[in-house]
């Protein structure tokens, strides 16, 4: 997976979008990564998954997505589909925190590290005798960890996060880099800033 060529996408994204307007602190934009951390545990405790077979279906069968309707724009029809069949899943937050932190990569000028399957496969464990909510947890202290204890730049501290998250998803069993191409798009199609102050 070229995580690099979908943090030039996430970046792009945010860019266009304004979010890049005013200059924000690293600790800033790692708030909003946990936040999203923080909206997949509720996701969790709410057993909220992602229905993927139901959303594939909607688009495969609606007339809107198959540009059947005249004067109605496809992009109207994913977006319906996304909202009732992944919107608010862990699905959706973990790609939400995976996008945040590959534009935070893009904005720094950071590169992504190769996550290999037999590397994956050791994050993957590391989840095996954890709740879902301590393995968020762990994931969400990683940036303090990493520069208290090993001395870490921020290169290192983004990368084992992105590294932990794509292990739990892995544990999970989520296509997590599906769910990101397909919030992408949808953040794609969005207004100015999302409809938020930053």
């Amino acid at each position: 997976m070229d995580l690099n060529e979908l943090r030039d996408r996430a970046y792009k994204t945010a860019c266009d979008h304004g979010f890049h307007d005013e200059e924000l602190s690293n600790e800033h934009c790692l708030c909003l990564v946990i936040s999203e951390l923080m909206e997949a545990v509720e996701a969790d405790r709410k057993g909220k998954r992602a229905n993927v077979d139901w959303y594939n279906k909607k688009i495969a069968n609606s007339r809107i997505c198959q540009g059947l309707v005249p004067g109605t724009p496809k992009e109207i029809g994913f977006e319906v589909a996304y909202n009732e069949t992944i919107k608010g899943s862990i699905e959706e937050e973990l790609a939400d925190a995976v996008i945040r932190l590959l534009d935070l990569c893009g904005l720094r000028k950071i590169d992504i590290e190769d996550f290999t399957e037999e590397m994956l496969y050791g994050a993957e464990e590391s989840c095996n005798d954890e709740t879902f909510t301590e393995s968020i947890y762990a994931i969400s202290t990683i940036p303090i960890r990493y520069e208290y204890e090993y001395d870490s730049p921020l290169e290192g501290q983004l990368n084992g996060m992105l590294f932990a998250i794509f292990g739990l998803a892995k544990h999970l069993d989520i296509d997590l880099i599906w769910h990101i191409n397909q919030k992408m798009r949808y953040n794609e199609l969005r207004e100015n800033k999302h409809g938020k102050k930053y």
